[in-house]
C-alpha cells in the first residue's frame, strides 16, 4: 500500500503499549483511556506475548475508547493500521490503510518508503530504560530529509520531544515514558503540549 491520499491523518504523537512497564495495580485499558481523556489519538498495541484472540480483544476494545488502533507485526481486527518490524514483510504486501515500519537507519527509512510505508519510527534518539544499550543514539540530521514522516522514538520525553521536532521529525514515538509514568495522562499531555509549542498541528 502506498502513502497517498487515502492514508488516514498521521498524528504528531504515537503510543507503543507494554501492559509489563506499568505500575503495580494499573491496567492497560483504564490507562489508556485515561491517555485518550487527555488527547492521545493512535496507538501501536503491541502485547506480543498475548494469544491473537487477546490481542483482538484489546483492538476492539481500544477502538472502542475512541482510538485509532495500529497493530505491532501484523494486522488485527479493529486495528486500522499496522506497525511492521525492522525485517520481514514488506509494506506493499499489507493489507491496512495505515502501514509504518520500525527503522534505525537513513537507509532502512527510504527501504520502507519505497515498499509503501506511510511513516517510519526511526530510533533511537536517545538513551532509552526500555531497551538500554540499544544501540547508539541517532547523530544530528538522522531525522531530516526523509521520504515520508518519520517519528523520533527510544528516550523521548516531554522535555525533549519538541527538539526532536525541530531536528525534522514528523513527531515523536513514546512507550516507557508513558507505560512507567506513574500518571501516564499527565505525560502524554505534556507530550502534546511540548509538541503544540514546536507550531505543528496535533
Amino acid at each position: 500500500m502506498s502513502a497517498d491520499t487515502m492514508t488516514p491523518a498521521l498524528p504528531r504523537l504515537l503510543v507503543l503499549t507494554d501492559r509489563s512497564q506499568l505500575h503495580l495495580g494499573r491496567g492497560l485499558l483504564p490507562t489508556l483511556a485515561e491517555c485518550r481523556e487527555a488527547g492521545l489519538t493512535h496507538v501501536i498495541l503491541r502485547e506480543l506475548d498475548e494469544p491473537p484472540a487477546q490481542r483482538t480483544a484489546l483492538a476492539l476494545a481500544l477502538a472502542d475508547l475512541g482510538l485509532v488502533v495500529i497493530a505491532a507485526h501484523a494486522p488485527l481486527p479493529g486495528a486500522v493500521g499496522v506497525q511492521l518490524p525492522a525485517a520481514g514483510v514488506e509494506a506493499d504486501a499489507v493489507a491496512a490503510a495505515l502501514v509504518g515500519r520500525s527503522c534505525h537507519t537513513r537507509a532502512e527509512v527510504s527501504a520502507a518508503a519505497e515498499h509503501g510505508a506511510a511513516y517510519a519510527t526511526l530510533s533511537p534518539y536517545a538513551a532509552t530504560d526500555s531497551k538500554p544499550g540499544y544501540g547508539p543514539p541517532l547523530a544530528a540530521g538522522d531525522l531530516a530529509a526523509h521520504p515520508i514522516p518519520v517519528y523520533a522514538l527510544g528516550g523521548i520525553t516531554p522535555a525533549n520531544a519538541g527538539e526532536a521536532v525541530a531536528a525534522g521529525a514528523y513527531g515523536v514515538a513514546v512507550m516507557g515514558g508513558v507505560m512507567r509514568a506513574a500518571d501516564p495522562a499527565g505525560v502524554v499531555r505534556d507530550l502534546l503540549a511540548a509538541l503544540a509549542e514546536t507550531g505543528a498541528p496535533a
